[in-house]
This record gives C-alpha cells, structure tokens and sequence, in this order.
C-alpha cells in the first residue's frame, strides 16, 4: 500500500485517541467525503454522492443486494463468472430445491461466454432474466466489454425490463480507450443499472476491506418505487458501516497523490 495512502489509515486510527477525533458509529452510506470523492473522482460526476453506498467490499454488496432482490426473482450470470453470482442465488432459494445438474443450477440462466463468441454473451438468443450479473473485465477469463457490448446489455435489459448488476471491481487495470471502466458511461444505464466495485485494486485492500455500490436515483421498479430505498433500507438493517480508520484510508486514496 502507497504510504500516502497508509498515512490516511494511520491518520484515522490515532484520531480515535483524542477527545475531539474519536468517532463512534458513522453513516451506514459511508463518510460524506469519501462518498463525494468517489462521485468526483472515479465516476467525473456521472453519479451524486447520494447514489453512493460505501461498505466492507463488492463481495459482501453482492450478498446484500441479493437480499434486496429476494427469492423469487431469476438471475442471469456469465458463463464463467466469479462464484459469488451463483452461490448468494442459491443460497437466497432462487433455484429452489432441485439439485445441481451438468455443473448447473435450475432456474438460473448461464450466458456462455468464451472465444467462440469473444466472450461476449449471445444476447439474441438469452433468455429474459430479472437480474443480470456482469463483471468486466471479467473474473476468471479477464476479457473486457467494450463500449458497443456494454451498449447493447443496456438495451436489452431496457426491453426485457431487467436491472443489471455490473461488477467493476477490475477497472483499474483498463487501458483500451474503447473499453468503459463504469456502465454509467453508457447511454440510458442509470436507469437499469447497479454498479460495484471496490478499493482492492485501486489501493491495494484485499484484507483491509473496502467498498462501494452505486444504486441510481433513476433505477426504479415496475411500479416506479426507486431502487435506492430498498438498498438504503438494507444497509441501515444488516450493515453498521465501513470502518471508520479504513475510509480514512479511502480518502487517502482518492486525493491526486494517491491517484498517482
């Protein structure tokens, strides 16, 4: 970890020794400022701070989120993706009580995506699913939609009514100018898309934990309730917030020298 980065994790924890410094419970949502700085910095103000949720990592959003949607919603997830997609399904119910088959669960539809068809699903011929997991660049095969990929999963989610779940824990690592490194810099994604990501890779927190889930004003259900009270409702519900010292940390993160 950069040490300007490590002076903000110290900087929190020695405040927690003084009168005037010490915290006790934050906002489930996270810092005011850390939410700002991730609005400002890595999305240039395409989402507000409001829209951003900080936690302890993407992973345990995915878990979260899960419990928003529920069990009787069917999920759509690539074909290879990273377990957690599939596992929080079944755990949720979602595939009910019929047993794996074919290294597959029921009721959850697999996208195949592998150099056959660039890695990219054959949306033409998916079926229409209520949540659609997407993580680019991808875990395990680390191949990366590109902007007229990302365009037309947006579009079908519009016409299928479905709200995506798009994993961009491994955006750092994007170099290609034609490659998005956030879906909200695809036309109309605000109003279908959950994005996640995570301080792992941008500072180096696999242990340290850090996170963050950005859920629009402009997604909303069916009936036209916004998406946002129900996620809100359950990080106030299961979720005291991310450690104060290691937001500290985050701000760090996000300051133009540790940007660097």
């Amino acid at each position: 970890i950069p040490t300007h980065i490590l002076e903000g994790l110290k900087g929190g924890a020695l405040k927690l020794g003084t009168k005037d410094g010490y915290s006790g419970y934050g906002a489930e949502q996270g810092v005011g400022d850390l939410r700002a700085k991730i609005a400002d910095k890595l999305y240039e103000g395409r989402v507000k701070p409001e829209e951003v949720f900080v936690s302890d990592g993407s992973k345990c959003d995915i878990g979260r989120l899960q419990m928003m949607f529920g069990d009787k919603v069917v999920s759509a997830v690539q074909d290879p993706s990273y377990p957690v997609y599939v596992d929080t399904s079944v755990m949720m119910g979602q595939t009910g009580s019929d047993a794996i088959k074919d290294g597959q669960y029921p009721g959850i539809v697999y996208m195949p995506c592998n150099p056959a068809n660039g890695f990219f699903p054959d949306l033409s011929k998916t079926p229409r699913a209520d949540v659609i997991y997407f993580c680019s660049p991808n875990n395990p095969t680390g191949a990366a939609a590109t902007k007229a990929q990302l365009t037309e999963l947006v579009k079908f989610a519009k016409d299928n009514g479905s709200i995506i779940v798009y994993d961009a824990a491994y955006a750092p690592f994007i170099r290609s100018k034609d490659v998005p490194k956030s879906i909200y810099e695809i036309e109309g994604a605000r109003e279908v898309a959950i994005e996640v990501n995570s301080f792992s890779k941008y500072a180096g927190f696999t242990g340290v934990r850090l996170g963050w889930t950005i859920v629009p004003n402009d997604l909303k259900y069916a009936d036209g309730t916004p998406v946002r009270n129900d996620f809100n409702r359950v990080m106030c519900t299961v979720f005291n917030g991310a450690s104060n010292i290691v937001q500290s940390g985050g701000v760090a993160g996000l300051a133009d020298e540790g940007l660097a």
